[in-house]
């Protein structure tokens, strides 16, 4: 991967430093894909109007434990946000405002499946404040929308991703890669029709097999095969040059932007900045704590409305804590770690948090590159992250 341009052609991207974040989980979903471990659930009928007092409870709860502190985005995520109802995204963004200041360029997402939206309810989202989009769409194909368990079929993919951009400044779209089947041919032929469509974001996933997954079950059956490690490797490093060609480099592992772009919500967490979040299983870091809401959704619902919030752990993450967290998500992105970022956000100096040996071999072997002010992954280190973390975090 050497000269590649998705690793060249990325600038350092600029965000609000001291902003928060604020996280909104809905955990529900019409049906449970085969692949998700994410906390998502299954309910025949939801009351929006006691979850929405729930949430709004819970920000109340948040906010006391972080005034005055700018919020710089707001992202609705799930679960299946777009299944909310319009009223209930609104009076969130409202209460925050009040709660919080709010930056002039604030982004709000919210994630949408294409089965679950409708102009309307499009045009609702739009009038309560979000500016950004996320459709989860997945795939550029019926037998593989079938395969991953998705409710859509490929046309309905394509009038959710029109009606988006017809409706929202900003969108961003999924796909996942190294699915059962793919080639580099068949996987360069839909990458390239998604670049079509000429979206700012794109998140491009590989295939990965999660515990308690029905995918997890199959695959230990040996009914579903993956490519193998050197056609998953091809389809990484086509997935590079083409977004870097049409101009989408790489940011981070798995996502894409034009410059300027870039999420700005995830960007608070791979740079380990403070976020709240709110709503069942939502994890959150601020003030050197790390937050955990209860998993369960009656079990959130019945905390909040007894106590105000639904708060299952709080934390305090001492300074080697923050250290190892900051570094497994800050080596995520291109643009790596800042060293004075660094040690404002964990207390710790960014070479007293890896181990130097094992930092100046990676370096030797071109999967990292040092400078007096940061620490990031070659191209050829992103390739191998979770091994290349392994070595550097001391033990």
């Amino acid at each position: 991967m050497k000269n590649n341009p998705a690793f060249t052609a990325t600038s350092q991207v600029t965000s609000e430093q001291d902003g928060l974040a604020v996280y909104v989980h809905w955990p529900f979903c019409e049906s449970k894909c085969p692949y998700c471990d994410f906390n998502s659930h299954v309910r025949e009928s939801v009351d929006h109007a006691r979850w929405r007092r729930a949430l709004l409870a819970e920000l109340a709860y948040e906010a006391a434990l972080t005034p005055g502190k700018p919020v710089v985005s707001i992202f609705f995520g799930g679960g299946t946000p777009s299944l909310m109802e319009p009223a209930t995204v609104a009076a969130i963004i409202d209460e925050v405002a009040r709660l919080w200041p709010m930056t002039s360029n604030v982004e709000i997402t919210l994630e949408a499946n294409p089965g679950s939206v409708e102009a309307a309810k499009f045009k609702g989202f739009a009038e309560a404040g979000v500016n950004r989009v996320s459709l989860g769409v997945q795939a550029l194909d019926d037998a593989a929308l079938k395969l991953l368990g998705r409710r859509h079929d490929l046309s309905e993919a394509l009038a959710a991703l029109e009606l988006a951009t017809n409706t929202f400044g900003r969108v961003s779209f999924d796909l996942i890669y190294a699915r059962p089947g793919h080639t580099v041919d068949s996987w360069g032929a839909e990458l390239r029709r998604a670049l079509a469509y000429g979206t700012d974001h794109l998140s491009l996933y590989q295939l990965t097999i999660e515990p308690q997954t029905r995918f997890a079950e199959l695959y230990r059956r040996g009914t579903l095969m993956l490519p193998d490690e050197e056609t998953q490797a091809d389809l990484y490093q086509l997935t590079q040059e083409m977004t870097a060609s049409a101009g989408l480099p790489l940011y981070e592992i798995s996502n894409h932007a034009r410059v300027g772009s870039e999420s700005r919500h995830n960007l608070v967490y791979w740079r380990y900045g403070d976020y709240v979040g709110i709503g069942p299983g939502a994890h959150g870091r601020r003030n050197a704590t790390a937050t955990q809401r209860r998993k369960k959704p009656e079990a959130w619902l019945e905390a909040v409305e007894t106590s105000g919030h639904g708060m299952e752990d709080e934390l305090a993450l001492p300074s080697d804590m923050r250290a190892d967290e900051a570094l497994v998500m800050g080596l995520r992105l291109v643009e790596g770690i800042d060293r004075a970022r660094f040690k404002v956000r964990t207390g710790m100096a960014l070479d007293d948090a890896i181990d130097p040996q094992a930092a100046r071999r990676m370096a030797e072997l071109g999967l990292i590159e040092m400078t007096p002010s940061l620490l990031r992954a070659t191209p050829e280190g992103l390739m191998v992250l979770n091994s290349l973390l392994g070595e550097l975090a001391r033990a």
